[in-house]
């Protein structure tokens, strides 16, 4: 079984990505991913066996970790392949971000590289796939609508590969502290 484990980006984030990479593909024929607005903590790895006793420690990380704020600032991208909103995890995200890939890395079947571990790029992508020669119309194009957003890293989903898409497996919705301080 293939398997991917992303936080989906809600909100009014998660909207304008969806919709975002909706027109470029009516109006260029660029795609990107199937899953919907997310940014990769693990990439994609096969297991053939239950995961279950991946998914009872996520459920334990779920319940002890906080959700953390990060950004989602303006456009970047890697070379000419990929077009995506550029995230900023704020010091609290990235801490969480990084106890989760030492959890993963705990279980012999999972191994992160330098695109999916503690020092990944974090970016949610708008164009993948057929760009390179549409890229400076697709560059201009997405700087047309404004990108700056203050979202919270509240969710860890597990998908899986069902014949030609991705489905949730799983959702481990991290603690949401409503806590003041005095």
């Amino acid at each position: 079984m293939r398997y991917v484990i992303v936080a989906d980006v809600r909100g009014k984030a998660g909207v304008m990505n969806r919709e975002l990479r909706q027109e470029v593909y009516e109006k260029f024929g660029a795609k990107s991913s199937t899953l919907p607005a997310h940014f990769t903590i693990k990439a994609p790895f096969e297991y053939n066996v239950s995961i279950e006793d991946l998914k009872i420690k996520l459920r334990d990380f779920a319940k002890r970790e906080k959700a953390e704020p990060y950004q989602i600032k303006g456009y970047n991208h890697f070379d000419r392949r990929v077009i995506y909103m550029d995230v900023i995890m704020s010091k609290g995200a990235k801490a969480v971000h990084d106890r989760f890939i030492d959890l993963l890395e705990s279980f012999p079947y999972i191994r992160c590289n330098a695109k999916d571990g503690k020092d990944k790029k974090f970016h949610i992508t708008v164009a993948s796939k057929k760009l390179d020669p549409i890229y400076d119309q697709v560059w201009e194009f997405v700087h047309r609508y404004p990108c700056d957003f203050e979202c919270r890293f509240d969710n860890i989903t597990l998908y899986r590969w069902e014949e030609t898409k991705w489905v949730v497996d799983e959702v481990f919705e991290l603690r949401i502290c409503n806590c003041t301080t005095s």
